[in-house]
């Protein structure tokens, strides 16, 4: 009788072991669909992040006056511009280890793909207020010098970023990729993609909601902000809240057999940047007074673009956190 409790005791310990996350291994890394797109939006997110973070090191070390708001936008769009070699190389790299071979097709649209979308409302935002006369348009040469250093200067240094980061290795996995893919068993309600998709995106914007409110009245209501150096915890404070909660939300989900991960978990993180454009319009109607339509738009559209950096920053270090947390606990398994 002990002999067969012993034995049962055992079957019931292997049979746990086998079920969850450990039961994917063969497909936890399989490349997901439209791959290039997702490699082409994480590479958009670490050139934004990267400018993002240099631009407020050198706002809290007195480089950049908060006097002079003309001044922050243009170190921030020299800096998005050069740091296009970074962009290129985590787009190729990341196209590569999903075994695409179109390099120079994914250099190009992370060369385009967000500068385009900027650029393009920008214009279309310039055109209204040409059409209302008013002197805050920018000027038709303006408008020439942003093309020449997006076309000259930017997209270079993406080709060039990209060709290095093609001819680097591609990224290992610890486990093998079966040929045929598992399939992925019905999943209960609380791990329902949408559902943790929004839920992920409540806990890195409520971190950081009170300091949007301060820099969205810095922007405005034309007020001064110094706190650059809070601001940069903040912002260490999101990353941070978007890679915990992206972690979570993928265990859970890799515990119900699903390993369609990679697009989920750029979603997850990058969701807090819907709740920064609802919020940015309540923000609008309770602060703001704006008579004209035109203004609205302008208002609309500039957040837009603001929400859509959001959206890549949090989104591609969601990304990394999740991969980096795949890879790890997957190489800690023993795998017959």
């Amino acid at each position: 009788k002990d002999f067969q409790r012993y034995e049962q005791t055992d079957y019931l310990e292997e049979g746990q072991e086998e079920t969850g996350w450990k039961l994917v291994h063969g497909d936890v890394f399989r490349p997901p669909p439209l791959a290039g797109w997702l490699a082409v939006l994480v590479g958009t997110g670490f050139q934004l992040t990267f400018s993002i973070l240099f631009l407020m090191l050198f706002a809290c070390f007195g480089f950049l006056s908060p006097a002079n708001r003309g001044a922050l936008m243009q170190a921030m769009l020299f800096l998005f511009v050069f740091m296009g070699m970074i962009g290129g190389y985590c787009a190729a790299r990341l196209f590569r280890t999903f075994k695409g071979n179109r390099w120079k097709s994914n250099s190009m649209w992370t060369a385009v793909l967000f500068p385009g979308f900027c650029f393009s409302i920008f214009f279309v935002l310039n055109l209204f207020i040409w059409g209302q006369k008013s002197s805050g348009a920018v000027p038709f040469g303006t408008l020439v010098a942003l093309l020449l250093m997006w076309t000259g200067i930017s997209a270079p240094l993406v080709f060039l970023g990209s060709y290095f980061g093609f001819r680097k290795a591609p990224i290992e996995f610890p486990t093998r990729t079966n040929q045929i893919p598992r399939q992925v068993p019905e999943q209960p309600w609380f791990v329902n993609a949408y559902l943790n998709i929004l839920v992920g995106g409540i806990l890195p914007f409520g971190a950081v909601f009170v300091e949007v409110f301060y820099v969205l009245s810095s922007i405005w209501l034309h007020q001064f902000y110094y706190l650059f150096g809070f601001l940069f915890l903040v912002v260490v404070i999101l990353l941070l809240t978007c890679a915990e909660i992206t972690v979570v939300m993928c265990y859970f989900q890799l515990c119900c057999e699903d390993y369609n991960w990679w697009w989920r978990s750029f979603f997850t993180s990058g969701c807090c940047s819907l709740y920064l454009f609802v919020y940015s319009l309540y923000y609008a109607s309770s602060k703001l007074q704006m008579a004209r339509a035109v203004a609205f738009m302008m208002y609309c559209g500039y957040m837009l673009i603001v929400s859509s950096a959001f959206f890549l920053i949090t989104g591609s270090f969601g990304f990394l956190a999740c991969m980096v947390f795949i890879r790890q606990i997957y190489a800690a398994i023993k795998i017959d």
